[in-house]
Formats: structure tokens, sequence, C-alpha cells
């Protein structure tokens, strides 16, 4: 007889644990609060312009192609991507412009070219991204760092032999600058802090293995956009028979005795074998077991950043744009202390603009591009956001018009708003942070909540908020994780 699952939460890392489980024979019922499945990994239309609403960047597309093959199907038959030839065009603030190739010959000669610096360097640091990521990889984004067993094997033993090359002591800012002499290098490989919402001047300088994902690996496209991904997988979870109840929000997790009983939705028990919140931790405790003793150190965390996001529907094209661009602020040092010790929007922030219709033209009306214009941003404590987005939005513009000798404002024709607010009321993401915890301590991967509860039995947990950490990737492992634990 096969045991029942519920998740809550139909995330990525609640679709991806419900496809692993479904395939341990599991009977599996996701249970989400909205109308539809993906959590952050939305869509928005508006005026005839689609967008992909949350994640807009895509790699390490393999951990998607293995939740077919462990369902039996054919990833290529289910999922179609490619590879982007241009990881992401940069623009900055002394009027510099750098392309990213996926080339590395053509990338070489660009760097080269544009920062007069020798290929060595170049090559020497993103082989030493690539053997941090090798070595630290089996142990702290593919295990759980909270079970010995994790630490008695060959890999990490390996790894804690190589401790005095993954530069755990230094900030990642500290790494850059000590490699690279040039201050727009430092800040080109300073802002891969901002993939796990930390600081560069604050996370360790582990992080610096971040870049190897993109330069040594790749940047890819998901065939309709990054919505296909929520698309496929909901999909084949539904193929296999997973059960999807939508617009149908948990009130408390059941917990007699230790040990995990089921749940409660709109006054209806549901009984379980296993339960698996792919809610944000915070609310998980806060909220569905406000009975229960909370880890408070682990709650109490500083948060990651968030964002203002501006869909804006431009009526133009910019051939000098790409699917992800970079517009860098004059002052990074000034961008981060904003964020994380003034919480608040910075002056000067840099700009982030996702242009999907690059890649599918149907995303956009014909001559017109759908532009996703994010700034980082602090978690919600209060701040007041109705001004801050307007004084933002004009600052946007302003250093746009500057970049691209245009008159932006006068050709954005429609235009929607995700703000720290309304991340947490859609995706109950604890003050609308975009990774949970925040990563500006060395420390920072032991420090978060484990995918499991040591407290209560057959009680599992999945997504950003907890180990290894947010983004597609780390929430497809941290489901990966939960499927070996159970």
């Amino acid at each position: 007889m096969s045991k029942n699952a519920i998740i809550i939460g139909s995330g990525i890392a609640g679709l991806a644990t419900a496809i692993r489980l479904k395939a341990k024979n599991y009977d599996v019922s996701v249970f989400e609060a909205n109308e539809s499945p993906g959590g952050k990994l939305s869509r928005l239309e508006s005026n005839g312009y689609t967008f992909d609403a949350g994640p807009s960047l895509f790699t390490l597309p393999s951990l998607v192609d293995e939740l077919f093959e462990i369902s039996g199907e054919k990833p290529d038959e289910n999922f179609k991507y490619y590879k982007k030839n241009i990881h992401c065009q940069y623009f900055f603030n002394d009027g510099t412009k750098f392309t990213a190739w996926d080339d590395q010959d053509k990338f070489i000669n660009e760097i080269t070219e544009v920062f007069k610096i020798n290929a060595k360097s170049v090559l020497e640091y993103l082989d030493k991204s690539k053997r941090k990521y090798e070595l630290t990889s089996p142990l702290f984004l593919e295990r759980s760092l909270h079970k010995v067993n994790s630490f008695l094997n060959f890999n990490t033993l390996k790894a804690i032999a190589s401790a005095n090359n993954l530069d755990l002591f230094d900030t990642l800012d500290e790494v850059n600058r000590h490699h690279f002499k040039d201050p727009r290098l430092v800040q080109l490989f300073n802002r891969y802090a901002t993939y796990n919402g930390s600081s560069p001047y604050k996370t360790p300088g582990i992080m610096s293995m971040i870049p190897h994902l993109e330069f040594n690996v790749g940047t890819f496209y998901p065939e309709g956009g990054m919505y296909s991904i929520t698309d496929s997988l909901y999909a084949l979870a539904k193929k296999k028979g997973v059960k999807f109840n939508f617009n149908s929000p948990v009130d408390r997790i059941i917990c007699k005795n230790g040990v995990v009983e089921g749940i409660i939705t709109k006054n209806e028990e549901h009984s379980a074998d296993l339960v698996v919140s792919n809610m944000d931790i915070v609310p998980t405790y806060r909220k569905l077991m406000p009975d229960q003793k909370a880890p408070e150190k682990t709650l109490s965390q500083e948060r990651s950043s968030s964002a203002l996001i501006y869909y804006w529907g431009i009526r133009k094209q910019f051939p000098e744009l790409d699917l992800h661009n970079i517009f860098f602020s004059g002052n990074y040092k000034k961008e981060f202390t904003d964020i994380f010790d003034h919480k608040k929007v910075p002056d000067d922030p840099t700009i982030y603009i996702n242009i999907t219709s690059k890649e599918d033209p149907e995303h956009a009306p014909e001559g017109c591009e759908n532009w996703f214009v994010m700034v980082n941003v602090p978690p919600n404590s209060g701040q007041n956001w109705d001004e801050m987005i307007s004084i933002t939005k004009k600052r946007i513009i302003s250093r746009l018009n500057k970049f691209l000798d245009a008159d932006i404002e006068k050709l954005i024709e429609t235009e929607e708003m995700l703000t720290p607010i309304t991340i947490e009321s859609k995706t109950s993401s604890y003050m609308g942070a975009l990774y949970g915890a925040g990563s500006n301590d060395r420390n920072a991967a032991f420090l978060r909540h484990p995918n499991f509860s040591s407290k209560i039995k057959n009680l599992y947990f999945c997504g950003g908020s907890v180990h290894p950490g947010g983004g597609i990737p780390l929430c497809l492992q941290s489901a990966k994780i939960v499927s070996s634990l159970v």
C-alpha cells in the first residue's frame, strides 16, 4: 500500500518534490493558495505583452531534465531550451559597454580589448571558480548539512582539506579586488552576490564560484520563456498522477506527539504520512505551527534583498540590448550600504532589464519589447514604499535615457509592478525577501533551516528559504535533498 504525501505550495521546489515523491510511489497531493502553480516563477500578461514575472536566469537545465528522466519521460520531448550565445550585455557608468559572450574565444577577446587585461588572469579566475564549485557542491548544495553522514565521505574530506583555497574568510569584494585591478571588472564579478540576495562587501569569497555556472557551464533560455519551466513540470506532475488543489491555503500543519499527521484547510482535515512545506520557513512556523516551538535564532536571521520590478511594454526595439542587460551604478558600495545598512532603495541603483521578446517575439506586439526592469531593494520593514516607488521610477528612467539616448517614459505603453509588499502577499515570502535568509555571513550555509524537522517526525521543508538556498537550481536541489531524506 502506497503512502500519502502532502506538499504545501507549488513553487518550483514544491513541483519538483511532488514529482520526486511520486517517482518513489507516494500518493502526492499539492495544496496551493493561489489559482495556479509556480510561486515566484509565474507569468504576467498586460495589453498584448507577456512577462516572466519572477526568476529570469536559467542555468543548470540538467536539474529540470532529471525530473523527466526519473519519471520515465524523455526531457527533449517535454521541455525544450537552448544555450544562449550572449550571457549578458553590461553598461558601465563611465560609458563602457561589454558583451559577455558564451564562446570562450570571443569572450576573452572582448574582455581583454575592453578592459586591457591579460587573458591568463581571467582564465585563472574562472578556473578557480570552477574548482570551488566542484569542491563544495557535493557538500553544500547536494546534501543535507544537518546530517552527520554528509560529512563522512571522500568529497567532504577533500573540500575540508582545500578550505584554504575557498576564500571563506575574505569577502567576495576582497577576492575580486585581489584578482582584478580594474574597478569595472571588480564590479562585474561582485554582482554575483546578488544571485543569493547578499552584498559583495559582506558575503564570503566562496561565492566567487557562482560565475562558473555562467561562464563555464552556460546560460540557457527555455522556449516560451521561464514560465515554461513551471508549465512543463506541472504537466509532468499531473501526468504522473499528482493531485493539485488550487485556491486552497493551508491553515495548520497537524502535529501530535512529535509526529506530523496532516494539514487543515478550510476547516477540513487531510491526513498524510508525511508533509513537505514549500512555504517560506518563517510563516510555516508562525502561521501553520504556532503551537510548536520555533527555531527563533534561525527565523530571526537577516533577510536577503528584495526587489522593485517594473513590467514595461516598450513601444520601440533596442538592437543594442539582449535578453539580459545590466546598467551598473556609479557607486556600487554605497548601493549595498543603502540596501543592507540603511534599509532603503539605493539613490543610484544598478538596473537589470530582461527582455524575453528578444527570444520569443510573440511576447510583445510587432516593433515593441517587453521590459522586466528590476532594482535590488531591502526587504519590507515598514518603509514608505509609495514614495520610494515613485522616486525610483524617475531615477531609473533618467539613467536609462542617458545610457540609451532615448526618452523612455514616452515609450512606456503599459506598466505593471511588483514590490516587497506584493511579493510577500503573493508568495508568502517573509518581508518580501527573494531568497529567504541572507548570505552576508560566512556561516550562512550552516545557519539556513534544514530540509527536515529534528523535532517533528515526517515533516520536511523545500524551497528558497531553506537549505541550500534561493534561485531555481538551489530550489531544485532542495527537492532532491528532501527526496533523499524521505
